[in-house]
């Protein structure tokens, strides 16, 4: 089903808070997809918004919620949402196709309230582990990317790719020229460099220009996995940030860190409400888009206090590059990008948290407890 045509059922669907994707089961595949043999876990996340503006506030009030892509190792099964709106539907007209639900209210003076509800089915992503990669040489093709994986390689405000950051690739790469190897001195350059700063709010701003600069090589998942994304771009690998969220317990790494990649109880309810989290993922000729998560390398290393060179870091370090544990969903690979609806406030750095804003003014969103939001997640069993 091609998007305008999803859209124009969407709408038409959207008085009464109720889709079944269909898209999951006609979309194109990508290239060598590394889900043939993998694990598959499905969730319900039900998230709760009951919006409370600060005080003084008035006028209309705008809410975007992300909602997850549709690849190989992700499918969206069913949305449905609710609530006190004056109108509410689906959207995803913006230069990254990030799927939105965009709901409004006329004025803050009374309740504002959306339940939302999404059954998502995931596979674990393993191309490495499989040995899916194990003799690949660079194509005869090498410099002819996809029209659709192009704008990866483009800088953004946040995502740099002359100056310090060119010149820092170029010393981390050296004299290497197949992209995959690039792409791993790359990531462990990344994952030994830099280090989790827990006092960095949310999941961080990802100015790579400015983390270089200054030095300091710390931050949260977007700064560390934004510099792997940028460094990859100046030396001509299209990378990508993946924003999304945790939803369960980790089974692959939980013997190395019981805190670090997600948890959930004994019934397998996980609550969720700040547990998002930003992956990275570069293209490789001939094969398709891998993941790299270097960033919660550096968390592991935090949580456990641990030292690089570490026989249980090492061993995350492996699994992170190249493979992914899918307890987690991606919602889009937006950066520095104009919402749709467009937002009063412009251009948003990354669509990874919900956002609003009343009477154009932004809501905080990193604190789930102000812009008052709750999630929910339920691995069905």
């Amino acid at each position: 089903m091609e998007r305008r045509h999803f859209l124009k059922g969407a709408a038409a669907l959207s008085s009464l808070g109720f889709i079944t994707p269909v898209w999951s089961e006609s979309r194109q595949a990508e290239p060598q997809s590394a889900c043939a043999v993998a694990t598959r876990r499905r969730f319900l996340m039900t998230q709760t918004y009951n919006l409370k503006p600060p005080g003084g506030s008035e006028g209309e009030v705008k809410l975007w919620i992300p909602v997850p892509e549709d690849t190989s190792f992700q499918q969206l099964q069913k949305l449905t949402f609710s609530g006190n709106y004056q109108q509410a539907y689906l959207t995803a007209n913006n230069r990254y196709g990030a799927k939105t639900l965009f709901a409004t209210w006329p004025d803050s003076k009374g309740p504002m309230e959306v339940k939302v509800e999404m059954l998502i089915e995931t596979q674990d992503l393993e191309p490495m582990k499989n040995h899916q990669l194990d003799g690949w040489q660079i194509p005869e093709s090498d410099l002819v990317f996809p029209p659709e994986v192009k704008p990866y390689l483009e800088a953004t405000p946040h995502i740099a790719t002359d100056g310090i950051v060119k010149e820092t690739a170029m010393k981390i790469v050296g004299s290497e020229k197949s992209p995959l190897k690039q792409a791993k001195l790359i990531y462990d350059w990344v994952k030994t460099h830099m280090h989790r700063d827990d006092s960095v709010i949310g999941c961080g701003t990802g100015d790579v220009g400015q983390i270089l600069k200054e030095g300091k090589l710390g931050g949260k998942c977007t700064d560390i996995n934004s510099v792997f994304v940028a460094l990859c771009r100046a030396t001509g690998i299209p990378a990508r940030e993946m924003f999304g969220i945790r939803l369960g317990a980790t089974r692959k790494l939980a013997a190395y860190s019981a805190k670090a990649f997600g948890s959930a109880d004994a019934r397998g309810v996980a609550k969720i409400s700040g547990a998002q989290h930003c992956r990275a993922m570069f293209w490789l000729a001939g094969y398709g888009w891998l993941p790299a998560d270097p960033a919660d390398v550096t968390k592991m290393r935090l949580a456990e206090d641990k030292e690089n060179g570490d026989p249980a870091v090492e061993a995350v370090s492996d699994y992170l590059f190249g493979n992914q544990e899918m307890n987690w969903v991606g919602f889009n690979h937006g950066r520095d990008f104009a919402l749709s609806p467009a937002a009063e406030q412009g251009d948003i750095n990354n669509f990874g948290y919900p956002y609003a804003e009343v009477d154009g003014d932004p809501l905080n969103f990193y604190d789930p407890a102000v812009f008052s939001y709750d999630y929910v997640a339920v691995e069905q069993r």
